[in-house]
């Protein structure tokens, strides 16, 4: 049966997905944020937590993750790849984290398909952080030397964000 928020197919059909995957943490924040701000409705799947439900009951799909370490998540891949012809039926949005604002849209053209960035209505580069309290010897040292970093930097593109939930 229909549960009482579902009382008829347009309100059924108006629901948001919101899938994402976070190393650490800021491509959570960003994603519950969107959440926070498309109100009811929404559900939130992180896949490196929860298992996707059926795409089949969600009129809008935003996709989102981060690159880390030069790569978006496996999961997030293998998202895209598994549901494309799904997620070309859909209402879509595709959002990207990172920190390399020069390299920004080349990774977003790199780590998603052709057919879904064409396809998507929102489209969002929202920067990122680097947080260096939540990264492991190996990532500080890494961070510490190739960017010149010392402490935490926080770079995300809030009018981006903003602009994007408008969509």
């Amino acid at each position: 049966g229909l549960s009482k928020e579902c009382k008829n197919l347009k309100t059924c059909i108006m629901s948001y997905l919101v899938v994402y995957m976070s190393h650490h943490g800021t491509t959570q924040k960003i994603a519950c944020h969107i959440a926070e701000e498309l109100g009811s409705g929404v559900t939130l799947v992180n896949l490196g937590e929860n298992d996707v439900p059926d795409l089949t009951s969600f009129a809008t799909i935003i996709v989102g993750g981060s690159i880390h370490m030069g790569l978006l998540q496996k999961k997030i891949i293998s998202f895209c790849e598994q549901n494309r012809e799904t997620l070309l039926g859909k209402r879509l949005g595709l959002f990207l984290c990172f920190m390399n604002k020069a390299e920004g849209q080349k990774e977003f053209d790199k780590v998603y398909p052709s057919a879904l960035r064409e396809h998507a209505l929102a489209k969002g580069l929202f920067g990122g952080e680097l947080l260096l309290e939540k990264m492991n010897f190996v990532e500080r040292m890494v961070v510490r030397t190739v960017k010149a970093v010392k402490k935490s930097v926080s770079e995300i593109e809030e009018d981006e964000v903003a602009a994007f939930i408008d969509t």
